[in-house]
């Protein structure tokens, strides 16, 4: 099989023949439609990650057709979705830190014509979807499902703030929230993804390179209920500001580092609940998938590249100029 292969930091993919894996008990093959990039592969390639390994077939999304399952045959043939969450844990409050891990490193992931994956991670593809939607939902998804609908239990009529719109979590959690009933305000550095964002159901938006950044916001709001923010850095006190009393903080990332201080008298005399989240678990990946079917909702898909141009889809991530997924067509 065609597969993309990093073979050590900084260095570009590598479009490569590979032995094509057989299931073992538990495990299914799948012929991989479409893949997707997440920023993960991008700090995979920089050498950005913890448990690095090389060389390792990148990427977490993918969407396909079951082409071998020894112990479930009844999968084969059936167009799926795979769930890149691998070992969860038992319990619905954290993942276990022992077995836990995400496809496309330790384990080869679906930036490839086939890919291995235990059974329990597959989900039938919906109706609605096309492959490159379908592929473009699993890792943004469940993560923007359990931030926003598990740890910060989103209600209707309640306002959300969704920081740095137009990356694959951001979006699917706009989705998810107009779907929900909230009121979605959004920042980001870049006007005209502010205007997409408020095409998509946003009341209101902010770029946060203008210095009034957060008087904007309030202005446009007064207040959150709801904060989701992947970004952290020295931003994190504003969100803090930016929360109404009581309000729910939902952190799944911190691409802006940690911030240099924390105000801590903000936390406690307001209130404020401050979450931590991290992908999800089964159970919230197949919520997830039901909200999805539920509300019709279709992944923003901002580009789509042949498996042969692996190494331009990293580049084009790595200008931050998309707004939506980065899709791969990995079959012909």
């Amino acid at each position: 099989m065609k597969a993309l292969v990093l073979k050590g930091n900084h260095r570009a993919v590598e479009l490569e023949e590979m032995p094509t894996p057989a299931a073992g008990p538990g495990e299914a093959v799948v012929r991989v439609e479409a893949a997707a990039l997440n920023h993960r592969d991008l700090w995979i390639r920089k050498g950005q990650y913890a448990g690095l390994k090389y060389p390792i077939v990148p990427g977490s999304d993918g969407s396909g057709i079951v082409v071998e399952s020894p112990d479930a045959v009844d999968w084969e043939g059936r167009k799926v979705i795979i769930n890149p969450a691998l070992e969860w844990g038992v319990s619905e409050a954290y993942q276990d830190p022992g077995s836990f891990r995400i496809l496309g490193l330790p384990d080869n992931g679906t930036l490839a014509e086939f890919v291995k994956v235990p059974v329990v991670n597959l989900v039938e593809k919906p109706g609605h979807l096309t492959f490159e939607e379908a592929a473009a939902l699993p890792l943004a998804g469940l993560t923007a499902y359990r931030a926003l609908v598990k740890r910060a239990q989103v209600r209707a009529g309640e306002k959300v703030l969704i920081t740095g719109i137009g990356g694959g979590v951001a979006l699917s959690t706009l989705q998810f929230a107009v779907a929900a009933g909230a009121e979605v305000v959004v920042t980001s550095g870049s006007g005209e993804k502010l205007d997409k964002a408020m095409a998509m159901g946003a009341t209101g938006g902010v770029n946060y390179r203008e210095t009034e950044w957060v008087a904007g916001l309030k202005s446009l709001a007064g207040a959150f209920d709801v904060i989701i923010d992947g970004t952290a850095g020295d931003g994190l006190n504003d969100l803090f500001d930016l929360a109404m009393p009581g309000g729910r903080i939902v952190l799944y990332g911190a691409t802006n580092g940690n911030p240099g201080q924390v105000v801590a008298r903000r936390i406690f005399w307001k209130q404020l609940n401050v979450l931590g989240s991290t992908m999800g678990s089964p159970a919230d990946f197949a919520e997830m998938m039901e909200f999805v079917g539920r509300h019709r909702i279709r992944p923003v898909v901002d580009r789509v590249f042949p498996l042969r141009d692996g190494e331009q889809a990293f580049r084009w991530m790595e200008e931050a100029r998309q707004f939506g997924k980065i899709v791969v067509r990995t079959s012909s």
